[in-house]
């Protein structure tokens, strides 16, 4: 079964291969534009979109699409635009709980196929100071949340409930479970 990602996130290639799949890389390049604003819905919605875009030029292969965004005091984080957003971004998360949402769709056109799942994790932001969120922000910018918790250098997230790989960008205990679909 031939596997394309529709995604070039170094963080999700890299989940992958750890994985040991062989697969493509062809990134969605269509703009991100959902109607949903409730963030389990949006990252269903935008992952389905990557992976159906993707998926018209490969009908034989499972495409995979993915989405992540973090969510947190009633806001739909995703990446920051620029340093000024970074900053403003991380003290919104600073000292507070959130969640990461990443949704993951799978399509085979040529069996008509298509299976869809979210993944939610809780994580704790530490306390940190004004000066060590200024030498943060800038650092992940292709980052929801501008933080990364793969960074060892980043010790932003002190707690988290539920996956882990799901906060670096692609829940690997989802998409397997997702996977296995079109292994029957």
């Amino acid at each position: 079964m031939k596997l394309v990602l529709a995604s070039r996130s170094p963080r999700r290639i890299e989940l992958l291969k750890e994985l040991g799949k062989k697969f493509d890389v062809c990134p969605a390049v269509s703009p991100e534009r959902t109607k949903y604003k409730r963030p389990h819905l949006k990252v269903t919605d935008l992952s389905a979109h990557k992976a159906l875009e993707v998926a018209q030029k490969y009908p034989d292969a499972v495409v995979i699409g993915a989405d992540t965004l973090v969510y947190c005091k009633g806001e739909v984080i995703g990446k920051p635009k620029d340093e000024k957003d970074a900053l403003r971004i991380l003290g919104k998360l600073n000292g507070s709980w959130q969640t990461v949402y990443t949704g993951v769709t799978l399509v085979h056109l040529k069996s008509r196929k298509c299976v869809r799942g979210v993944e939610k994790t809780y994580c704790k932001a530490r306390q940190l100071s004004f000066k060590e969120l200024k030498e943060m922000a800038g650092k992940h910018m292709d980052k929801a949340g501008a933080y990364a918790v793969q960074d060892k250098d980043d010790r932003f997230i002190e707690k988290m409930r539920g996956s882990r790989t799901n906060v670096v960008g692609f829940p690997v205990e989802l998409f397997t479970k997702m996977l296995k679909e079109f292994e029957k």
